[in-house]
């Protein structure tokens, strides 16, 4: 098990490690400071077995399971507009990111469903705390304050709440907060935040299964096997 904490070279260097190992298979989810992906095309080009899983690399032909990243996105962001809220913020993550490309689609798209403009102000590059602990407290300082925060992940949602509060703002009568992933986090924050569950259990058990088929012989299909895991929103008290 190797973990590249975000950083390119680590995860360079971790695949390098797994192939001198002689490993049969792996599992990868890409750093979100890849850019190049030609440690994970060396991966194939030595016979090993390779899925992606979650953040996956577009450039380099592999199986892959994947989260509906655009339905999450469209379905959460389309309840907060049918509670009242109309002036939606999305905070999101490098737009070379797949996943981060797909929720800011389903946002958007959402936001024309219910013919409501498209605010580039309230799109912002912020999937980190350090981010959010300068940005959140400067949208909610601007002229145009957002009635809504739809986040890239639970970690960026729950210091999202945190910060909308601190400011003077009530969750949800003022902001309402929706996060992805509907970890631990969600029943830990005050009010319980609102997310988008992308099932990582059943992404873990799809991608290691399709790893071991590969390798044992059962999954014998030519080209790419896409598995793409269905979302749904889990309501809580952050939203109205």
């Amino acid at each position: 098990i190797c973990q590249s904490n975000e950083d390119y070279k680590k995860e360079i260097k971790s695949v390098q490690t797994l192939l001198d190992a002689r490993v049969s298979g792996i599992l990868a989810s890409q750093s979100k400071t890849t850019h190049e992906y030609g440690h994970f095309q060396d991966v194939l080009d030595n016979n090993v077995s390779l899925v992606f899983f979650d953040r996956i690399c577009t450039g380099v032909n592999t199986d892959r399971v994947v989260v509906d990243d655009y339905d999450g996105a469209f379905n959460a962001v389309n309840y907060m507009v049918s509670t009242g809220c109309r002036k939606i913020a999305f905070l999101g993550s490098d737009a070379n990111m797949h996943i981060s490309n797909n929720r800011r689609m389903g946002y958007e798209d959402a936001l024309r469903k219910n013919k409501l403009p498209i605010n580039k102000s309230f799109i912002k590059e912020c999937d980190t705390q350090i981010i959010a602990q300068t940005m959140v407290p400067d949208m909610l300082s601007a002229t145009d304050v957002p009635d809504a925060f739809f986040c890239i992940n639970d970690e960026v949602a729950a210091y999202c709440l945190q910060l909308v509060k601190a400011a003077g703002f009530r969750v949800p009568e003022d902001i309402s907060i929706c996060g992805f992933t509907n970890g631990y986090l969600t029943e830990v924050t005050d009010p319980t935040l609102t997310s988008v569950d992308q099932h990582g259990f059943q992404i873990g058990v799809e991608a290691a299964r399709l790893l071991i088929d590969r390798i044992e012989g059962r999954e014998t299909k030519e080209g790419v096997v896409n598995k793409l895991i269905k979302t749904n929103l889990v309501v809580r008290n952050s939203t109205r």
